[in-house]
């Protein structure tokens, strides 16, 4: 007797498969983190991150061309000062290198969306997200800093600003500082649910942001917790969050998933560099197959629940995927 029901019917060959996929990742789903430097066709690369730089931006406006090119919709900075000091001025410079990268990717590729990130470690001597007394992070005075951080990069022409620095109030902060100078119409995607996670060690080498003392536990997420990143997610959106995001993603499938199915806003999610980072040193030992292993943690980000996927593989997937 063979069963009445034989699932593997629809999975003979690629052409049924395809037809009765239910998860499906594009190039429309992609946000490309670029890092961006001072001076001119500066482009260094990051050594843990294969394939990515820290670039100026006439370069960032090259790699941000092609990305658009590819259909990859909207690209997210981060910045590296020149200098930095305990406040993190450079951070709401209106000359800054994140403020004039803004201002040549609108002039260039005006169709695509440019997102900032929001926060002080880059910017800072001690490389901690906000202000530093007595060795602690500052929860309160670091919201103006955010503001003004903000202001500037809404002036220079951003479409969209990102808070990452997970200090209490300041989704509220933001919102009321871009309201206020008539901004209302720039969108607020919040690194809502941000752990203290392993997985930031290549990023911090990028960005240049690994703090000189101590660690993020104080103020980003214990691993452990999944109602706390739900409170979380809650407080962002009453405080006027647009999108929110999970981050990192791969570790975090779970939290994903509660946060789509908990809330109606859309959700993102990051694909940080150790995850990035693991996939290219493995497959550089012969380990593992690379874009195989690329497109199906991609497949598994968008699966749990993530809308729009924060991924340093998004012109490598966005080619492969497009050919």
């Amino acid at each position: 007797m063979f069963p009445l029901h034989r699932p593997r019917r629809l999975r003979r060959n690629e052409s049924i498969r395809r037809m009765v996929r239910e998860t499906s990742v594009g190039p429309d789903d992609f946000i490309l983190p670029l890092f961006v430097t001072s001076g001119r066709g500066v482009k260094n690369p990051v050594a843990s991150m294969p394939g990515c730089f820290q670039e100026s931006p006439d370069e960032a406006v090259k790699t941000a061309r092609e990305a658009h090119s590819l259909g990859i919709p909207a690209v997210i900075l981060f910045g590296i000062p020149e200098e930095k000091d305990e406040t993190g001025s450079s951070a709401f410079d209106p000359e800054g290198v994140v403020q004039t990268a803004v201002k040549a990717l609108k002039d260039a590729v005006p169709a695509l969306t440019v997102i900032t990130d929001v926060c002080l470690c880059e910017y800072t001597s001690h490389g901690h997200c906000g202000l530093v007394k007595n060795g602690e992070v500052l929860n309160d005075p670091t919201l103006e800093l955010l503001q003004k951080e903000a202001l500037s990069h809404a002036r220079a022409g951003a479409d969209m600003v990102a808070p990452s620095d997970m200090m209490d109030g300041r989704v509220k902060a933001v919102r009321e500082a871009l309201d206020g100078e008539g901004f209302t119409h720039i969108p607020i995607m919040s690194y809502a649910a941000k752990y203290a996670s392993a997985f930031y060690g290549p990023f911090r080498e990028a960005a240049e942001s690994a703090p000189q003392f101590g660690d993020r536990r104080a103020y980003q997420m214990d691993p452990p917790n999944i109602r706390e990143a739900l409170r979380e997610v809650a407080l962002d959106i009453e405080e006027g969050a647009d999108i929110v995001m999970v981050k990192p993603a791969l570790a975090y499938l779970d939290v994903i998933a509660r946060v789509k199915e908990g809330f109606h806003v859309p959700v993102a999610a990051y694909n940080v560099s150790g995850e990035y980072s693991l996939v290219k040193a493995a497959s550089r030992l012969g380990w593992v197959d690379h874009d195989r292993m690329m497109l199906e943690i991609l497949v598994s980000i968008k699966r749990a629940g993530a809308d729009m996927i924060l991924t340093y593989f998004a012109a490598e997937a966005a080619r492969l995927l497009n050919g």
